[in-house]
């Protein structure tokens, strides 16, 4: 028996005994129309909706696509509806457990379908990611020739996990993370639905606030933990999930967000601006409400990504690869171990020398191209590469600056509107004397006038 998304045993299972499966499983939509959030994907003509034949019509048979997006956001979702919903064969592989043999059954089997039966075959392959390179490529003929149509899912970065010619062979479709509204939806839909919890609890308001904030986005965390709670108040002979149940259940008490999300920004301010101070007991007291709260550990990776350039900068050229080794580390691990990465890179970040120097000088030069100040790029200094350069003066009486003792041509380098601009004032603060002299160097061999 070939493998496939959802077996016939186990859906006869789930139809006689719906409340045998978690209740992220019965709740999974039956209809591209059910699905909650992705709505830039589910657009009339899409891909995702050719593939279970509506509109698919013409000579132009429906695409392999790849769909790439964080945990809980519904890639399996997709293609169990369209398992559901096409008329074509379906067959399933896990990156996981299968190899090039099993890509090969697949493909065989395929090509025997579509000569025998005239059925053409959809092949979901979940986290192609672990895919190695020979693996990847098994599947370059099948879906070049359309035996068959994959549907391909990944958490990583697709430029970097999945091979150039199956990506070229391929539409690729990010997911985005479920907002507050796209969560608020399916948890009150799985309150009331049958195949949810019949109405046999109610949320209160500070109970779903709380449970939004602990799902991060992720669909299947949200109802896990509401299908918990659930269960819980139920034991208590309790119709209301109470907050503290919630909290009994998830083990996370509620931090005290307001619900129009002004307490998250608050909160994320307050953070960074600590950092900014260099009080590193305040800053580690924000990143701990923002843990506790069930921020996002990347929404938190990303704050400190910023701060490193904007309040540091060259005070400390270590901080910036601290905090992209600290998002890179979060993004790999997650909660709970997150915690200590995000708290060793704010530990790092408050207590590192200051400097906004890179943020001024970005922003003054850019305040300068929006005014217009962007003239001509000098002759000397364009591309001489191409036949005919030559002859339009390009390239030169360009000077090599590694021709030089010093290393350094005193020649134009900006346009004529801003050369006598300097943008860069660097402070003396921490590792950043060393640019400030440098730059004071530079400046004077390049004989640029004193402003």
């Amino acid at each position: 028996m070939e493998p496939d998304l959802f077996t016939a045993a186990a859906e006869e299972r789930q139809e006689k005994d719906p409340a045998g499966s978690p209740l992220a499983v019965r709740m999974r939509p039956r209809t591209l129309d059910e699905v909650v959030g992705q709505q830039h994907l589910l657009k009339p003509g899409s891909p995702l909706r050719r593939l279970v034949g509506e509109g698919a019509k013409g000579p132009a048979g429906p695409s392999s696509v790849i769909l790439w997006g964080p945990p809980g956001t519904g890639k399996t979702t997709l293609a169990y509806v369209v398992s559901k919903a096409t008329n074509k064969r379906f067959v399933e592989l896990s990156a996981i457990t299968a190899g090039v043999k099993e890509v090969r059954a697949v493909i065989d089997g395929a090509r025997r379908a579509t000569g025998g039966f005239g059925k053409e075959t959809v092949l979901f392959l979940d986290e192609i990611h672990r895919f190695s390179k020979a693996q990847q490529d098994s599947l370059l003929p099948a879906v070049e020739n359309r035996w068959v149509t994959l549907i391909a899912a990944t958490t990583e970065n697709p430029y970097f996990s999945v091979i150039s010619p199956l990506l070229s062979r391929s539409l690729l479709l990010t997911l985005e993370p479920l907002t507050d509204d796209d969560l608020r939806g399916l948890i009150r839909r799985a309150l009331a639905d049958d195949r949810g919890l019949r109405g046999a609890v109610t949320l209160p308001e500070d109970t779903e606030a709380h449970l939004l904030r602990i799902a991060g986005g992720d669909a299947r965390r949200a109802l896990t933990a509401l299908e918990a709670a659930a269960g819980a108040a139920l034991d208590k002979d309790e119709t209301d999930i109470a907050l503290s149940t919630l909290e009994e259940t998830v083990d996370r008490a509620a931090v005290k967000y307001d619900r129009d999300g002004d307490q998250h920004y608050d909160v994320a301010s307050a953070l960074i601006k600590s950092i900014r101070g260099s009080d590193v007991d305040a800053a580690l007291h924000y990143l701990a409400r923002m843990i506790e709260a069930g921020e996002d550990p990347r929404f938190i990776a990303r704050r400190l990504m910023i701060s490193a350039s904007e309040d540091i900068g060259l005070a400390d050229p270590h901080a910036l690869p601290i905090a992209v080794a600290a998002a890179q580390a979060v993004a790999m691990i997650g909660f709970p171990e997150a915690a200590l990465t995000l708290s060793h890179a704010t530990i790092a970040l408050a207590l590192a020398p200051k400097s906004n120097s890179a943020t001024t000088a970005i922003g003054a030069a850019l305040d300068d191209v929006r005014k217009g100040l962007a003239g001509p790029v000098p002759p000397h200094l364009r591309d001489g590469h191409y036949k005919g350069a030559a002859k339009l003066g390009h390239a030169q009486g360009y000077v090599y600056p590694h021709d030089l003792p010093e290393g350094i041509a005193a020649q134009q380098y900006a346009p004529d509107t801003v050369k006598e601009r300097e943008y860069y004032t660097p402070t003396r603060h921490g590792a950043e004397a060393r640019y400030a002299d440098a730059v004071e160097w530079t400046r004077k061999h390049l004989g640029r006038k004193r402003s």
